[in-house]
């Protein structure tokens, strides 16, 4: 790995709201929410040694200038890996392009095999395209300011849909180890901090009844007992 003294990231406007003390690192900025901690959790597993930076919602961090020139979008999470193709920085947003890269760089967590691979990014997809929109959208209706909407008819077209979700991942984990076969995957590290924060952050489990889902709930306890997980949900710290 090159001297940390060589490594120079002054280039990435995001640097000069959070300085890299630890330039030779790769930089997470994040927030422990469901898509942050996809990439601190895959941090943990893979032992990639990096530095974590809070993006503060509560002063609106994702909408400076410094953050909009590493991720337009303004999500969290984003990442600036120093050591990226042929040796050039990388920045790089969106949890699932994140969790591919990660994989690919450390040759962890997603198979070698093409027919393998294939399977665990169509359950990424999945939770990319299904899992995080509808579970957040149900949070917003159910314990955020969609909550005072008299008409309880989005709501409850989110809850049903929600439901279908976990009733495919039920099935799903009650034939298999991990959602994508026998070995746990970045699948598994992108879908079940959702299932843990719809039951616990968004206080849905009753509404959504998932207790009905013994198969999910195997699983997630699995998940969360890692000690990889264990740490990844606490990053970024409070700041």
């Amino acid at each position: 790995m090159p001297a940390t003294s060589r490594i120079d990231l002054t280039a990435f406007p995001i640097t000069r709201k959070w300085p890299a003390r630890h330039p030779e690192r790769l930089q997470l900025y994040s927030l422990p929410t469901p898509n942050g901690v996809k990439v601190s959790i895959m941090l943990e597993e893979t032992g990639l040694p990096y530095e974590a930076h809070r993006v503060s919602f509560e002063t609106q961090d994702q909408m400076s200038a410094e953050f909009l020139s590493l991720n337009p979008n303004n999500k969290i999470p984003a990442i600036l890996d120093p050591h990226g193709p042929d040796g050039e920085p990388l920045a790089l947003f969106e949890s699932g392009a994140i969790l591919i890269y990660l994989a690919a760089k450390t040759g962890q967590l997603l198979p070698s095999n093409d027919a393998d691979k294939y399977r665990v990014l169509q359950w990424l997809m999945f939770q990319m395209g299904g899992v995080g929109p509808m579970f957040g959208q149900l949070g917003f209706f159910h314990k955020f300011a969609g909550k005072e909407y008299e008409d309880k008819r989005p709501r409850d077209r989110y809850v049903a849909e929600s439901r279908r979700l976990l009733g495919v991942l039920n099935q799903q984990y009650a034939q298999h180890a991990w959602v994508a076969g026998d070995a746990y995957s970045i699948a598994d590290i992108a879908i079940l901090p959702w299932v843990r924060n719809l039951d616990g952050f968004y206080e849905a489990g009753d509404l959504v009844g998932f207790s009905d889902f013994p198969h999910l709930q195997r699983a997630l306890e699995a998940f969360v007992a890692r000690p990889a997980v264990q740490r990844g949900l606490l990053i970024p710290e409070a700041g």
